[in-house]
């Protein structure tokens, strides 16, 4: 039988509280309660039990651009992770053109997670436990699911497709997500070009088309190492790319764009910077910056949710967005409409990958929640031209 929740620090209490997307129709919360603990969620005029231990309360059929106040139960406001009330998307106006949905990070082959290659490590470092399967499978099979349920027309995985760059592993990687056929369109990370530097650089950098929208995906690996760089023929490749449609062009690339404005930095930083090297970002910026219709630059690597724009590159996204092996378990969606996108950012929500992501989400000394989450509005919002 089913048991209410009670304030906090009862039986019941409601953990880790956090509302893990917003769309323009939808709004997740997630939350951790004991076993059995029923506790009703209500956003605006419509109320939602669920019961423990992992709840994934859903609201679907919401008009976009609408705040609407939430309450979990009893359960004060947490800002940023559970705001009192939450605005859903706005619909960029015309015609949805294409759905598109990325993973990246997914680490097949890997065991311990949380290492940092310190001595000591930070820790915790986890493991699957005895009897579960390998975490990087669970993971993904569960994104894969919940990706196929979607039904999209495109599925970019955006590297680190392994843990140790070994052809078992790759095999893995796309015996999981090989059921999305010719839609799936994938590129190397630096974890993949640990052993054999054409392990899984799939020919790019290349072009797919889908209802009008080109997406442009690059390879950003400099093998051996785990940074990154664009080299000037890919940076030409994509110049003729932007050059050659008039529709919008989404860019995507395993590591993440250097920050223009570090100048202060810039010499002490980057020989060793783990994104794309400052010359090699800021020629991106440019580029971006002289085609209207490239709408945005889309990685991973980093395992946080985090967007930066720029007022001198027309404030064009550079998106980073968190794994899926680990906490918060995240793959993206987004909609290109004629008149802009919206990305929406998902967390894996099957039990055993809520699951493990409870356990992941205190990493690195209890700090990785705050890092991988990132804000609201930038796991979901809005782009319009």
């Amino acid at each position: 039988m089913a048991r209410r929740a009670p304030g906090p620090g009862g039986e019941g209490e409601i953990r880790d509280a956090e509302v893990t997307t917003v769309g323009v129709d939808e709004l997740v919360v997630t939350f951790v309660t004991e076993p059995g603990v029923e506790v009703a969620t209500r956003l605006g005029e419509v109320e939602v039990s669920t019961a423990g231990p992992h709840h994934v309360v859903r609201f679907g059929g919401l008009a976009p651009g609408v705040e609407l106040p939430l309450r979990v139960g009893d359960h004060e406001p947490e800002v940023p992770y559970l705001p009192a009330s939450v605005t859903t998307l706005e619909r960029p106006r015309g015609r949805l053109l294409a759905t598109l949905a990325t993973v990246n990070d997914v680490h097949f082959g890997e065991t311990e997670c949380g290492k940092l290659g310190t001595e000591p490590e930070v820790g915790p470092v986890l493991t699957a436990e005895p009897g579960e399967a390998p975490y990087p499978r669970t993971m993904s099979l569960a994104a894969a699911a919940e990706i196929d349920a979607l039904d999209p027309q495109a599925v970019v995985a955006k590297g680190d497709l392994t843990s140790a760059g070994t052809e078992e592993e790759y095999a893995e990687f796309l015996a999981v997500y090989g059921r999305f056929g010719a839609r799936l369109h994938h590129v190397r990370g630096n974890h993949d070009a640990m052993l054999d530097p054409e392990l899984a650089l799939n020919g790019a950098p290349f072009v797919t088309t889908v209802g009008g929208v080109t997406l442009a995906v690059v390879d950003t690996v400099t093998p051996g190492t785990d940074r990154g760089c664009l080299p000037r023929p890919q940076l030409l490749w994509l110049d003729d790319v932007a050059a050659a449609t008039s529709g919008p062009v989404l860019v995507f690339g395993h590591h993440h764009l250097w920050n223009l404005h570090a100048d202060p930095d810039r010499e002490t930083r980057k020989e060793r910077y783990f994104g794309i090297s400052p010359d090699d970002s800021e020629e991106l910026a440019r580029l971006v910056r002289r085609h209207e219709n490239v709408v945005g630059y889309f990685a991973g690597h980093t395992h946080r949710n985090r967007v930066r724009r720029y007022d001198e590159v027309r404030n064009v996204p550079f998106v980073e967005v968190a794994c899926v092996k680990d906490y918060p378990g995240a793959w993206a969606e987004y909609r290109v409409y004629e008149s802009g996108f919206t990305q929406v950012v998902h967390r894996i929500a099957v039990p055993e990958a809520l699951d493990w992501t409870e356990r992941t989400r205190h990493m690195f000394a209890g700090l990785y929640r705050d890092y991988a989450l990132g804000s609201l509005e930038e796991r979901c919002f809005t782009v319009t031209w």
